[in-house]
């Protein structure tokens, strides 16, 4: 029989099958609430709604099992490293993590609550106390904190790991071994190889206004409050000043400036202005505030802050951290409208040496990273220097301007540990009562450890060259934290909340 419906633009546009009998297994509604495989934009809700045929679609399919084979090349890597596989508890205690907890009733317990765990990070611990000496799970996050596109509302994954007898160093070195390798093997994009830029979290603060600089992006912010100490520009007066100097941006026509000032002093940036200029190919000051940079102060600008001819200078001005914030805010922003962005490329650094503390919004002292970290310099460092000077053995890995992995050197000395809480306002009965079983256990020997922790869906995110995280996620949560397919969170019975010992006070 000739074939007359042959279609040699889909695969099987060559093969006819001539049916003697069908029969329908499962059937399916004549119209579905979206197409499924088109370049047809949908709403996220809808499509979240209807999860079970959006993972039909082909690149979301794609995406997770990518997902499944990025987790086995994981779990063999760490196993190749001679690291064992341990799962840690889901309902756990509450731990000052950085987020609010979520918390589970106890129905046995009248009055009690579980906290679903921020991170393994107390198991871990106890485990090198358990002589496990390399542990690793592909771990289960909760975290009470707003979504983002690169981060999911609730629940994430990670690379959990730890050693026992290992420095930073010794985290370093696996990390560089592993995340290059899995970048490699499921990429064409070329990848930093270890070992990889170290940035202290000031400088990174002082150059890149954010302690997750995004290394594709050439620009750099510089500190010119002494070149503008005499200026007669009142805004810059008793102010912090930083520069961003954007080679050949002279070229860049009025419009450009206007927008980037629009950018700048939006709600979201909060600048009170910003202040530009343009060095022209002839030699001239032009544009902006062209009038206050004096002969000196162009004299100073070339020499010293590498200022050529055809740049354009963008000036912040503020308060000394929110000077850097903003400044931070721009770079990035600038990075993206001038396309300035290295392409195809992964590039890694590590962030060191953050703060042990920091202060908070009440202005009192507050852990700044991770409070289970070890002080750079042990019990002297907390006992003689300002808290908010004390650095600690704590360590975030950044890939293309994103947090991809925290780590850190662990306190495992139970006299630093009380001492490194009650800086925080904790003294050793809230030490013993919150942590107590790490309290305990630090009294028996413990061996110096420390580890890390990198973010999976972040990495198959990026490796999927995806912009939203919950592309790779099978079952996402949307933007107010809801499961629409499965509709939590949800009310639920008088009969329920009894037996957890709970009664809701209606506001």
């Amino acid at each position: 029989m000739e074939r007359s419906n042959k279609n040699t633009k889909i695969p099987t546009g060559e093969i006819e099958v001539i049916a003697n009998f069908v029969e329908i297994l499962g059937k399916c509604k004549n119209v579905l609430p979206f197409e499924i495989n088109t370049d047809q934009e949908v709403r996220e809700d809808l499509r979240l709604e209807y999860r079970f045929l959006d993972l039909r679609n082909e690149k979301l399919h794609n995406n997770i099992l990518l997902r499944s084979k990025i987790l086995k090349a994981l779990r063999d890597r760490m196993d190749e490293l001679g690291f064992s596989e341990i799962q840690t508890p889901i309902l756990a205690n509450s731990s000052p993590e950085g987020a609010r907890d979520y918390l589970v009733p106890s129905r046995i317990n009248p009055g009690e609550f579980y906290a679903l765990p921020q991170a393994p990070q107390q198991f871990k611990q106890l485990l090198m106390v358990s002589g496990f000496n390399k542990y690793f799970q592909i771990a289960p996050c909760f975290r009470d904190e707003d979504p983002r596109a690169d981060r999911a509302p609730g629940e994430f994954y990670q690379l959990d790991f730890e050693m026992s007898f290992a420095t930073q160093e010794d985290v370093f070195k696996v990390i560089e071994d592993v995340i290059p390798y899995i970048y490699e093997k499921f990429t064409d994009y070329k990848v930093d190889k270890g070992p990889f830029v170290r940035i202290p979290y000031k400088e990174a603060m002082e150059k890149y206004g954010i302690d997750k600089p995004d290394l594709r992006n050439p620009l750099i912010i510089q500190d010119v409050t002494e070149v503008f100490k005499d200026s007669e520009f009142n805004a810059f007066k008793d102010k912090t000043i930083k520069v961003i100097v954007v080679p050949n941006g002279a070229e860049q026509g009025r419009k450009f400036f206007d927008k980037m000032g629009e950018f700048a002093t939006s709600d979201e940036v909060g600048a009170k202005g910003l202040a530009w200029t343009k060095f022209e190919q002839d030699g001239t000051v032009q544009g902006g505030i062209a009038k206050f940079i004096t002969d000196d102060i162009k004299e100073k600008l070339e020499k010293d802050y590498g200022v050529e001819k055809n740049s354009a200078l963008f000036f912040i001005a503020d308060e000394f951290k929110k000077a850097q914030k903003i400044a931070g805010l721009v770079r990035i922003e600038l990075g993206k409208r001038l396309d300035l962005l290295e392409k195809d490329v992964f590039r890694m650094c590590f962030i060191v040496d953050f703060p042990m503390y920091e202060l908070s919004d009440e202005g009192t002292i507050d852990f700044n990273h991770n409070p289970f970290s070890m002080p750079q310099g042990g019990m002297e460092a907390l006992e003689t220097q300002d808290p908010l000077d004390i650095v600690a053995y704590q360590f975030d890995l950044v890939i293309n301007g994103l947090e991809m992995a925290s780590g850190a050197v662990r306190n495992h000395n139970p006299e630093i540990m009380v001492k490194a809480f009650e800086i925080a306002g904790y003294n050793e009965e809230d030490v013993k009562n919150r942590f107590g079983a790490l309290y305990n256990a630090f009294q028996y020997g413990t061996p110096p450890h420390a580890g890390a922790a990198p973010g999976i869906d972040r990495m198959i995110m990026l490796i999927a060259e995806s912009n939203n995280i919950r592309e790779v996620i099978a079952f996402p949560k949307n933007k107010k934290a809801r499961d629409l397919l499965m509709r939590a969170p949800s009310k639920v019975t008088e009969q329920q909340l009894k037996d957890v010992h709970i009664k809701l006070i209606e506001e």
